[in-house]
């Protein structure tokens, strides 16, 4: 069975990444704790960082559970970690979860983390990129994954064609050579990257602002292990976004949880820590849409009905799949965070 991957990194075209174990809370191991196994989709980043902050606060700890947070990286396939029950959950998408309503995979959505997909697209400065209109005619650097999923949906809705596309190469050296040249990139990430490259900060559109409602960094599950230690489950849940609440406040209460992620992949600094704090926070990407009547990790039935006809309209998902098998809405929902 194959199973298509909307994550981070396989939207932008990337193969998925070896395992990687985090240290675990630093509370004492002396208590029996029910161990749970977390692993992310890519290398630990402040995108990831409620999960640690969930670690390093000893918010799992408190809630009587031993997370062994484990991060993803290129060449591995988490989904397949999943379905071979080789970890209890993953870091998903809604996407992914409709493609197992399809395959008839037992697993299902619980949570998601981010409201709105943060990829996005990069164009240059001063080059009129203000607008989803504004792709017409220019070159647009879009990954494999990207071509599958989002791609479709903005080729319909913007009357865009096939022929704008070229290869993503997973680096800067194509869109800095042409000022007509439009990259994806993930909001928290690539932005960044180039504006230190062009001693500016590049225009950016942020796809979910298309009207791409595909929930993003959710929690993908077994509907046996969800349905045999609800309670378990449950508390993980809890505590995670409690931990998503604390990191976007940022401040001294985080700096343990960075100094985890930091541990983990080197090549987060404090500098790119903060920038993909704030543009978390300045977009919305985990509070806004559902999230600001549910709290964090919020979701709705209108919202999955949505996504789902908007896959079909342009034949990336079959008519018929029962949406409700994709997710639970039964352990979010509960104002955590809520603002």
């Amino acid at each position: 069975m194959t199973v298509l991957r909307l994550n981070r990194r396989a939207a932008l075209g990337f193969a998925a990444a070896g395992p990687l174990l985090l240290p675990l809370s630093r509370s004492a191991r002396t208590q029996t704790r029910d161990k749970l196994i977390f692993q992310t989709d890519w290398r630990a980043q402040a995108e990831h960082g409620g999960f640690y902050q969930a670690v390093a606060a000893g918010l799992y700890a408190k809630a009587g559970i031993e997370c062994d947070l484990r991060q993803g990286g290129p060449s591995l396939n988490i989904s397949q970690l999943l379905l071979a029950g080789r970890v209890d959950m993953t870091m998903s998408n809604s996407f992914e979860a409709l493609t197992y309503v399809r395959e008839e995979a037992p697993f299902f959505t619980i949570a998601s983390i981010f409201q709105k997909d943060p990829q996005v697209l990069i164009g240059h400065p001063d080059t009129g990129f203000d607008s989803f209109e504004a792709l017409k005619g220019r070159i647009l650097l879009i990954g494999a994954g990207g071509r599958v999923i989002y791609w479709p949906y903005l080729r319909n809705k913007y009357g865009l064609k096939d022929e704008q596309l070229r290869p993503y190469n997973f680096n800067m050296a194509p869109y800095l050579a042409d000022k007509n040249a439009v990259q994806q990139g993930f909001l928290s990430s690539e932005p960044y990257s180039i504006a230190q490259a062009i001693g500016r900060e590049p225009p950016v559109l942020l796809i979910a602002d298309a009207g791409f409602k595909a929930y993003q960094t959710t929690i993908a599950i077994s509907r046996k292990l969800a349905g045999e230690k609800r309670e378990l489950i449950q508390r993980f849940v809890d505590a995670t976004l409690e931990g998503w609440a604390q990191y976007l406040k940022g401040g001294p209460a985080i700096e343990a949880a960075n100094a985890l992620i930091k541990k983990a992949n080197p090549e987060q600094t404090d500098d790119r820590i903060q920038y993909a704090i704030k543009v978390l926070n300045a977009r919305g990407i985990v509070m806004s849409g559902d999230a600001l009547t549910g709290g964090i990790g919020a979701m709705s039935d209108e919202r999955w009905k949505g996504f789902y006809e908007s896959m079909v309209e342009v034949d990336v998902l079959p008519k018929g799949l029962d949406v409700a098998r994709a997710y639970s809405l039964d352990f979010v929902n509960k104002g955590i965070g809520k603002p």
